[in-house]
């Protein structure tokens, strides 16, 4: 996988663009998501690497899914084209899994797809519940198998399995087995139908 070159760079702008595009201060944000404003402060200057639970946390009190935080602003410019050489891979520095962005960088559109390789062993925890849009997800599995809990309920997915979810509950993704498992999660935000709690 080619990552994409000074990923921290990359988060730092789009953060501190999404934030202040959306006219919350550090401390606002820090508010919405329990993540502390030096921490949001040393990511926007690309002098920390957060984790995907961090990140996934200003995610959604920018109201903004995970994915898009890999993604240039959109642009009516942007090609609907993404090449694989092209598509950004981060790497989880807690769990050690990769997500490539497959979805054209920058081009607008209602659906998101992504793919990860989870590591074996491997586990990451989403806590946020509430967030300021609404998030529908569904999860794909390729190759391997994976455990995935939603709030209360347990899921064993193995290749070929979809499940449908809607991003309002914590939840846990775990690698079992002793062989990586690689699937592909498509997200659609739905902005209008929406409950923010922040407001």
């Amino acid at each position: 996988m080619n990552e994409v070159p000074d990923i921290s760079t990359h988060l730092a702008v789009r953060l501190r663009n999404l934030r202040t595009g959306a006219g919350m201060t550090l401390d606002s944000l820090a508010d919405r998501t329990g993540v502390s404003r030096s921490m949001i402060s040393l990511i926007e200057r690309g002098e920390s690497s957060p984790t995907a639970a961090v990140l996934d946390r200003l995610a959604a009190g920018l109201g903004v899914t995970l994915a898009s935080l890999f993604a240039r602003q959109e642009s009516e410019a942007a090609s609907p084209l993404s090449r694989r050489e092209d598509q950004p891979v981060w790497r989880d520095p807690e769990s050690g899994y990769t997500r490539r962005n497959l979805s054209a960088s920058g081009f607008r559109s209602p659906i998101e797809l992504v793919e990860v390789v989870l590591p074996p062993g491997a586990r990451v925890a989403y806590d946020t519940a509430h967030r300021a849009a609404t998030v529908h997800q569904q999860i794909w599995i390729i190759e391997g198998a994976i455990e995935l809990t939603l709030d209360e309920e347990i899921f064993r997915l193995g290749a070929g399995d979809c499940l449908s979810m809607r991003l309002d509950r914590p939840t846990l993704f775990r690698n079992l087995a002793d062989a990586p498992a690689r699937y592909v999660v498509a997200l659609a935000t739905d902005p209008h139908a929406a409950h923010n709690p922040y407001r």
